[in-house]
């Protein structure tokens, strides 16, 4: 659940610009990577 301090995105707003490292190696650059695509991102919080 969102904090109220949090920012969420809207409807027409840019992603952020973020790194995320991929399981079995490597980086994923956001939203370069799918630059001129569509995409998916699913986040897996798993244990913080």
């Amino acid at each position: 659940m969102p904090r109220m301090t949090d920012k969420m995105l809207d409807s027409g707003e840019a992603f952020p610009n973020i790194e995320i490292d991929q399981v079995g190696g490597g980086k994923i650059s956001l939203p370069g990577d799918l630059a001129g695509s569509w995409g998916v991102v699913l986040l897996y919080r798993g244990h913080w």
